[in-house]
């Protein structure tokens, strides 16, 4: 099954095929396909999918688990067929592409917070309000709450352990402004701009500073084996 990783507002879980249901929900979202730069699939294409980056040695996926939805059960995430598809603490992804025939220690970084839009059934009793309407409580459930910085740092940190990465690049749609201010604010910087694809891509060289950051970050982060 692979480790999970457990930090301070994440917990990342290796991608199992219990996942891809709601991971096929998210994706049929045309902002996420835009923002991703992803090509809408059926749902026996995400399964195939998920086995093929499972097998793949140079790709690394996990689901990202908003900790602070997971609760008291944190400790006992560790067998994922608990999981459930609908479960409200899966929340996003993040991966890692070593397919750079020129530099095997190069990794392209991937990270998706996702939202469903939410709605919540009201009901007014009695004679008051006998009728029933329904409220968007989306409520940026996910977003905007660090979840997407530290799942990436988490990321790095096992990347640049486990696969001695040097150099991190992400490939960032030039319309997807909230990405780009994260990996900015990481370090990353803008290397070019493919104008066919409106496409922005930025890199982070692992410099032995950023490396022993990384590595610290790492000793603070749970393992479940």
């Amino acid at each position: 099954m692979g480790v999970s990783l457990e930090g301070q507002k994440v917990i990342m879980v290796p991608y199992m095929e219990a996942h891809v249901p709601k991971y096929h929900l998210w994706m049929q979202d045309p902002a996420l396909l835009q923002a991703t730069g992803s090509e809408p699939l059926s749902l026996q294409q995400e399964y195939d999918m998920q086995l093929s980056w499972n097998q793949d040695p140079l790709k690394k996926t996990f689901i990202i688990l908003d900790k602070e939805m997971v609760g008291e059960n944190v400790l006992f995430w560790t067998d994922m067929e608990l999981m459930v598809n609908d479960d409200p603490a899966m929340v996003g992804d993040v991966n890692i592409y070593m397919n750079d025939l020129d530099d095997p220690q190069l990794a392209e970084i991937e990270i998706m917070i996702a939202e469903l839009k939410r709605f919540v059934v009201i009901v007014c009793v009695q004679q008051l309000c006998p009728f029933m309407f329904l409220v968007d409580s989306s409520a940026q459930f996910s977003r905007g709450k660090g979840l997407g910085k530290e799942s990436v740092l988490m990321m790095m940190a096992y990347a640049v352990q486990n696969f001695r990465i040097h150099v991190f690049r992400a490939k960032i749609g030039a319309s997807n402004g909230s990405s780009l201010s994260l990996f900015r604010k990481l370090g990353f910087k803008e290397t070019s701009y493919s104008e066919i694809f409106k496409e922005v891509t930025l890199e982070l060289a692992v410099t032995e500073q950023k490396q022993e950051e990384l590595l610290q970050l790492l000793g603070s982060v749970v393992s479940h084996a």
